[in-house]
């Protein structure tokens, strides 16, 4: 029985649906920071460096993972552009389009970058380094800061 169909919504025998909107998969298993070593080092990781990202480790671990990405890409690109959170404006903590989007949440942030980094043409397909050097004008300055950050969060290699 259809009640109302209003703004997006449909109310049916008393049930809202959403029609439209953000929603996160069902099959997105979150991330235990007990269990995943990456989690805990992360956490350890914003920590020392006094970063109110540590709360969200879990988050960038969860969207590395589902966009198969290195899971130490986009902390370290969050503490060059905004030094781990500290210094972001509008949850952008990764100083996207030139400091210029914003996000409703930092977690919507790294889900959006991730999402760009996996199937965007511009990064699709490249690894770390490649992305890196796209995702900055100054690509032969630019990659060693962030690696550097990558690699204090596990040492080996940066591809």
């Amino acid at each position: 029985m259809l009640l109302s169909v209003r703004s997006g919504l449909l109310i049916v025998g008393g049930v809202l649906l959403a029609l439209a909107g953000p929603c996160i998969a069902a099959s997105e298993t979150p991330v235990d920071c007990e269990k995943d070593g990456r989690c805990r080092t992360l956490k350890t990781f914003f920590a020392r460096h006094g970063s109110p990202l540590q709360s969200m480790a879990a988050i960038f671990i969860e969207k590395a993972d589902r966009y198969g990405l290195d899971w130490r890409l986009l902390p370290g690109i969050a503490m060059v552009e905004s030094s781990g959170g500290k210094h972001c404006r509008r949850n952008n903590v990764f100083g996207w389009n030139s400091g210029r989007t914003g996000f409703k949440t930092v977690a919507a942030g790294i889900d959006f970058v991730a999402s760009r980094f996996a199937h965007s043409p511009i990064y699709r397909g490249r690894t770390s380094r490649g992305i890196l050097a796209a995702y900055n004008p100054a690509p032969k300055k630019y990659p060693p800061k962030v690696i550097r950050f990558m690699e204090q969060l596990e040492a080996g290699p940066v591809k």
